[in-house]
């Protein structure tokens, strides 16, 4: 059989996993590739290859050698530059080449929301020394947040109280920060009533819409998400316009995890991602058609059909607490066992072949007939618990 397309994937960690089943289900060949042997994408793709994007010469001749008809990236450290050279010899970088320099570093895409397409934002500067981060902050007002401009999964984020936590912010900064420039965005704390992930597709047809992902974040990462998020018709169709504008500005087909703050009826543009999103793993469970199934359509030009939650649904994740590469996840028969006839619950374990302290090894997913997101939320993180990580004694 001949496949439908060749798809290097650039990143292989959980999303990436989720990403290959759904499109080899399509009927693609996929190249999965990260900096270490064994990632949970390489354990279900078609072939791997294993080097750092941040290696430009490493990251052309992979391309170069397997010619893919899609380079998808998973990741922001990427060498984005290299990518759009690609683009530019007639490689299709999804969503494209533009939207991977952009969305690697949070100063270009907070540039483009505030500045170019005027969407509404915290009050930020950027820093590139202690010194630069502590005038910011004088200028800005305390409470601050601080965060890495290139980092995922809240690697390098935290809340400046007063002015003695600015050293250990900025400290905390640059140990988290991924790729080569040290500088940091700080932002004005918003008071806010809840954050939303709106997962937009853009594709063949025009751009379509998720039900908004409600989430809760700790040290600045996703621990538990949930869908339908409530949110008034206003607010939500604020955001829907703002992600409209914003993934038609940086263009091509794929899912944008487009985050924002909500007060009331007032939506405030966050952060952007021009892939599938964490907090989307809920939709494994919540929706007919994951964000990953719908990636993988748009990227190939597939029709997107009508997207809805018809159960409120929830997902909550396991954390490893120390670095190990000899550890059993048990329990899971224990997790997956529902507590009433209304409540189903799932659980993707990602097939990570070492532990940190607070690294994802897996998800609890839940959804519930007649029942409420808080319902679904409290069965996830339920089933969640029910999870562990055994170590050798």
């Amino acid at each position: 059989m001949t496949p439908t397309a060749k798809i290097l994937l650039l990143g292989s960690g959980e999303l990436g996993r989720e990403f290959v089943i759904s499109v080899k289900r399509l009927g693609a060949h996929v190249i999965a590739c990260d900096s270490y042997a064994g990632a949970p994408a390489m354990q279900v793709a078609d072939d791997c290859e294993v080097f750092s994007m941040l290696d430009g010469d490493a990251l052309r001749a992979t391309v170069e050698k397997h010619r893919p008809d899609h380079v998808v990236p998973e990741i922001e450290a990427i060498r984005t530059e290299v990518l759009a050279e690609l683009e530019a010899e007639g490689f299709h970088i999804v969503p494209s080449a533009r939207a991977a320099q952009l969305t690697m570093n949070r100063d270009a895409i907070r540039d483009l929301a505030a500045s170019e397409l005027s969407l509404k934002t915290s009050t930020f500067e950027y820093a590139t020394s202690r010194e630069e981060l502590a005038a910011a902050a004088a200028r800005i007002g305390l409470p601050l947040v601080v965060k890495p401009v290139m980092s995922s999964s809240g690697k390098g984020q935290s809340t400046v109280k007063d002015a003695a936590g600015i050293d250990a912010a900025w400290d905390y900064a640059a140990a988290g920060m991924r790729g080569d420039r040290l500088r940091v965005i700080a932002e004005a704390f918003i008071d806010f009533d809840y954050e939303i992930t709106l997962l937009t597709v853009r594709h063949k047809d025009g751009v379509s819409f998720c039900p908004p992902v409600g989430h809760r974040q700790a040290r600045g990462d996703y621990r538990e998400s949930w869908q339908p998020a409530a949110m008034s018709d206003a607010a939500l169709a604020s955001a829907q316009d703002m992600a409209t504008k914003v993934v038609d500005a940086l263009g091509g087909h794929g899912i944008f995890g487009v985050e924002f703050f909500v007060k009331g009826d007032e939506v405030i543009f966050s952060e952007l991602s021009p892939r599938p999103h964490d907090t989307g793993m809920v939709t494994l469970i919540s929706q007919d058609l994951s964000e990953f199934d719908l990636h993988a359509r748009a990227i190939l030009g597939l029709p997107i059909p009508l997207i809805d939650v018809p159960q409120p649904s929830a997902s909550a994740v396991l954390l490893a607490d120390r670095d190990a590469s000899d550890f059993a996840i048990t329990g899971l028969a224990q997790a997956l066992t529902p507590p009433n006839a209304e409540t189903s619950i799932d659980a993707r374990l990602f097939g990570k072949p070492v532990t940190r302290p607070y690294r994802r090894m897996g998800v609890a997913l839940a959804k519930v007939a007649g029942g409420t997101t808080d319902d679904a939320r409290a069965a996830a993180v339920a089933a969640a618990d029910r999870l562990a990580i055994r170590y050798p004694e």
